[in-house]
């Protein structure tokens, strides 16, 4: 087995529980591996620190699959695949969940998504792309399925020197699908949806708006499919309006509307949000809730600030929308932004509209997309419902 030796100071972190080593944190290498290779971590005084796969393209030296001196084949992926899975029918999650949340359930640069019997995952790494058969394997022994399908389509796999590719790892199936949750019925376009196809990370977010939207006037930006908006519309709300940029998405979000016998309710229009959020607000439209979902604005520290300013700018404008008394309902979906840099930003962008505003629930993602303190990705999702009023 490779032997790669770890840096005296970087230790600590790795000790601490984190899977990764950066190429500046290794001391020594003691062998040749190729890219993908599992190689034995050791610390400075050699003693034994895990497991893992090893890839030199990446700034992600490697990455710890385990911290025993146990085999990586396939009845480790099975029993870790079959873990996870347990861990979230204790918790409830019995339809639609997220199985796999990479290095959250130690598998790590590994995703897969469950929509009924159907799964979809990514492999984002090197290392876990090569062992897609044993992933697959194991999905077909824990569940029998009726399909699963990979979407690693993700240009992160070019910084690890992988292919984007697409398609069945089963027999054929129609990729549109429909999902239950909370009482609804959604369409997911597994093939060419936004990631796996549906967001999972907000399932139970979803049913946290179902008391301020009854007989509410609700506007909904960035709306994607609809999802918040046919629950608001499911709770009680007397009229929803949803935007986003993109038609497909919009035609989408229709049929969902349509598919829940909310079409009279619900009406979705293409549109940029950002320039609709803005124009309404001046010309003096309101609404009694206000949601707004928006994809990460940044994917790099060096993009922080700008993420942070198009933050405060829409729920500044979000805010100027919403009726005294209303409610602003808004996330964030980038760790790079962590709570407290996203608390103070809509706090800042309070105070720019002339508004005092109330925390009514602040969450994270769901909790099959479980946060493991000290490992910042896992914590990434921010959900807040405020109270807003007039100064």
């Amino acid at each position: 087995m490779i032997k790669v030796v770890l840096n005296r100071k970087i230790a600590q972190r790795i000790a601490n529980g984190h899977p990764w080593i950066y190429n500046n944190e290794v001391d020594k290498i003691i062998g040749e591996p190729n890219p993908g290779d599992i190689v034995d971590v050791f610390y400075y005084d050699y003693k034994f620190c895990g497991r893992g796969y090893y890839n030199p393209k990446s700034q992600i030296l490697v990455r710890l699959l385990t911290r025993k001196k146990e085999d990586i084949n396939e009845l480790f992926f099975y029993n870790k695949i079959l873990q996870a899975w347990q861990y979230r029918q204790k918790l409830g999650y019995v339809e639609n969940c997220r199985l796999v949340f990479g290095e959250a359930d130690e598998l790590p640069a590994l995703i897969i998504d469950k929509f009924n019997d159907y799964f979809v995952f990514q492999t984002l790494s090197l290392g876990i792309d090569q062992y897609k058969n044993f992933i697959v394997n194991a999905i077909e022994k824990i569940f029998n399925p009726k399909g699963i399908y990979e979407r690693n389509d993700v240009p992160v796999r070019e910084l690890e020197g992988l292919p984007l590719q697409k398609g069945f790892l089963s027999n054929p199936f129609d990729t549109n699908i429909i999902i239950n949750e909370n009482g609804l019925k959604f369409h997911v376009d597994i093939e060419n949806g936004q990631k796996t196809g549906y967001f999972l990370d907000q399932q139970d977010n979803r049913k946290a708006i179902q008391h301020i939207v009854k007989g509410a006037d609700v506007l909904g930006a960035f709306t994607y499919t609809g999802t918040f908006e046919i629950h608001a519309a499911h709770y009680g709300a007397k009229t929803v309006y949803g935007i986003d940029i993109s038609e497909n998405a919009v035609a989408q979000a229709n049929k969902n509307a349509t598919l829940n016998g909310y079409e009279n309710i619900c009406k979705f229009e293409a549109m940029n949000a950002f320039d609709v959020l803005k124009n309404w607000s001046k010309e003096g439209k309101k609404y009694d809730v206000v949601m707004l979902d928006p994809p990460a604005f940044t994917k790099s520290r060096a993009t922080i600030q700008k993420a942070v300013t198009g933050y405060k700018e829409i729920n500044l404008r979000g805010m100027k929308l919403i009726n005294d008394g209303g409610f602003l309902v808004t996330s964030s979906c980038t760790n790079l932004v962590d709570p407290e840099l996203f608390l103070h930003t809509i706090q800042q962008a309070a105070r720019d509209a002339k508004k005092k505003i109330k925390q009514v629930v602040f969450n994270a993602q769901s909790s099959d997309h479980p946060i493991v303190w000290g490992l910042e990705n896992t914590n990434y999702l921010k959900f807040l419902i405020v109270e807003v009023r007039d100064l």
